[in-house]
């Protein structure tokens, strides 16, 4: 199908004699064979939104239609990879064209020369069915990259590969009922159509990120979806790196979706550097990186975070845990706004288009915990965490707002919190987790049988700081009683020596679950115990004042290897009690 340009705008053309072609079509634009893709049709014209720089195109000039809507590549080569937002692969263009994209490249999204070692799990004449495993690949030494029988397909193995193969040549053959169908390792699948699956779960057990505001105040479920709003500076995109580097799961997405190109460059640097922690190998092994900045092509941005979800959607059909962050679901929407401009939509607040709410739910719905396509029980769980960047940290812009309406986590940063220093910046008094009661029972079992009260106690202890500062502003601290007072020391030392956490640290960058329950046990008791010596005459000077205050203070620097020191920091804090005036009623029955 081949029409003709009658309007440029921008990354937005028009072109009629299209009366044939689907909505979401992938097109070539011109001789130069610009890539772009169908997002309107009126009568025998089409609306083209292209990803690349339009400059120098004009009326008259032909559009090509593939056929085909715009899909990406699944196949192994991807872990590892670094591609732009409709995965063309960054890497393998630079080394070919340069540093910066040409016009009208037209490079594979994988690499097809590559051969991998197949190793087969079935056997001629086993019966299979779509998602079902036909062998295997080694693809780096933390990811064992499957290959599944396509979507639509069932029938018997006629034919097994083993050995060297490239992504296009055929591994099996299966005897179908619509004749024998050859399989290779390459799938393609459109990006604007999620993945089938079999059966969505409701969210059981969370995703430990090694961050204590986050695993032990505002958890996230494994399969859960959680925004990250807050103004410039305030932390967004180190809290996206840390979880990233550190989250419990098997498949990290990355998708820097308009950020600044500084931002993208530190986290190109610094993956292939970092080791993870749990196999000692480079975190690059098993992540997938879409870069694209803000200088690149505008209509690109838009569609990366749905190639993004797609790749984790494939991983997830092989029974993986994916943790796919977007940085920034706003860029996202800011290119969402301009391309909405030029078709000339009826704008809805601040000049969004009124579809914002629904696209942003169609990313955010894409995640979850499903039981997969395939004959056997398999789980696998897409976990999405979208930064949001508001305009001077308005939560009330209508980005924030449709987030907020979707995601069932808040991590709100704190431009006041940033100014402090006091990072991750993750308010406490505005923050919230919807899966909170949902994850009790985990916690209960896994972490500690105490764990849901010690929380309590920590936002407790925060919302009465919060509530008491207004006091101390207005007459000082001197006016408040002995426990008041405490309590403002036992939420700093909360503040202070458990939330803040320095992500440049060797130690302190990742707690287990096991240590903030120890870490924060140790507050806990110095207050309960502080609050009885008190109670018996204890002097409040002295209480605060107690030698093991440093020590509870620098826990979050003991070495996960050296776990037993807590019970040491909790013995002398016992003692030091016992040794007050009046303290051995702080630790009865302690």
């Amino acid at each position: 199908m081949q029409g003709k340009i009658v309007k440029v705008s921008g990354p937005l053309i028009v072109a009629e004699n299209m009366a044939d072609c689907k909505m979401y079509d992938v097109v070539r634009v011109s001789e130069k064979k610009l890539i772009g893709e169908i997002i309107e049709l009126r009568g025998d014209r089409a609306s083209i939104q292209v990803y690349e720089e339009t400059g120098g195109l004009g009326p008259g000039e032909a559009v090509e239609s593939t056929g085909a809507p715009l899909s990406v590549e699944l196949a192994p080569g991807l872990i590892e990879g670094i591609f732009d937002g409709i995965q063309r692969p960054l890497t393998r263009i630079a080394a070919a064209y340069g540093d910066r994209i040409a016009r009208g490249i037209s490079v594979n999204n994988l690499d097809h020369e590559k051969e991998w070692e197949f190793v087969p799990l079935v056997k001629v004449g086993d019966e299979v069915s779509a998602g079902d495993f036909l062998g295997y690949v080694q693809e780096t030494p933390i990811v064992q990259h499957k290959i599944m029988v396509p979507y639509g397909v069932r029938g018997r193995v006629s034919f097994i590969g083993h050995g060297s193969y490239n992504i296009t040549q055929t591994v099996a053959k299966i005897q179908t009922a619509e004749g024998e169908r050859e399989v290779s390792m390459l799938t393609r699948w459109p990006v604007r159509r999620g993945r089938p699956y079999r059966e969505k779960m409701s969210p059981s057990m969370p995703m430990i990120t090694g961050q204590r505001v986050i695993d032990t105040l505002f958890p996230i479920a494994r399969g859960g979806v959680a925004a990250v709003p807050g103004p410039f500076g305030s932390g967004k995109t180190v809290v996206q790196h840390q979880l990233a580097k550190w989250a419990d799961a098997d498949i990290i997405v990355y998708i820097g979706c308009g950020e600044r190109g500084n931002e993208m460059t530190d986290v190109l640097n610094e993956f292939p550097e970092l080791k993870d922690p749990k196999t000692g190998e480079p975190l690059m092994k098993r992540t997938v990186l879409i870069a694209n900045t803000s200088d690149m092509p505008v209509a690109a941005r838009e569609a990366s975070i749905y190639t993004g979800i797609t790749i984790a959607e494939y991983f997830r059909d092989m029974g993986l845990n994916v943790a796919i962050m977007a940085d920034s679901t706003s860029r996202w929407a800011e290119a969402l706004r301009e391309m909405s401009g030029r078709l000339e939509e009826m704008p809805g607040e601040e000049g969004y288009p009124a579809y914002l709410s629904s696209r942003l739910a169609e990313f955010y719905e894409r995640a979850g915990i499903v039981k997969t396509l395939c004959s056997d029980e398999r789980v696998g769980s897409i976990t999405a965490i979208g930064a949001v960047s508001p305009a001077g940290g308005d939560l009330s812009e209508p980005v924030a707002q449709a987030t907020l309406r979707i995601v069932k986590v808040f991590w709100g940063l704190s431009a006041n919190l940033a100014y402090k220093r006091h990072f991750p910046a993750i308010d406490w008094l505005i923050s919230y987790s919807l899966y909170a009661d949902r994850l009790s029972a985990w916690y209960t079992k896994k972490a500690s049988s105490d764990f849901n009260e010690l929380r309590a106690f920590a936002i407790h202890i925060l919302q009465e700081e919060a509530e008491l500062q207004e006091i101390v502003r207005l007459v000082g601290a001197d006016s408040l009683s002995y426990k008041d007072r405490l309590i403002l020391e036992t939420a700093k030392s909360i503040r202070e020596d458990f939330l803040h956490q320095n992500a440049f640290h060797e130690t302190d960058t990742y707690t287990s679950i096991a240590k903030q329950c120890k870490m924060l046990r140790l507050i806990y008791d110095f207050h309960r115990m502080g609050l009885d010596a008190l109670a018996a005459g204890a002097a409040y000077n002295r209480l605060i004042n107690l030698p093991v205050r440093e020590k509870i203070g620098r826990s979050k620097y003991i070495a996960e290897s050296e776990i037993g020191q807590f019970d040491e920091i909790a013995a002398q804090l016992k003692q030091e009690i016992r040794g007050l005036d009046g303290g051995e009623a702080g630790v009865e029955g302690i």
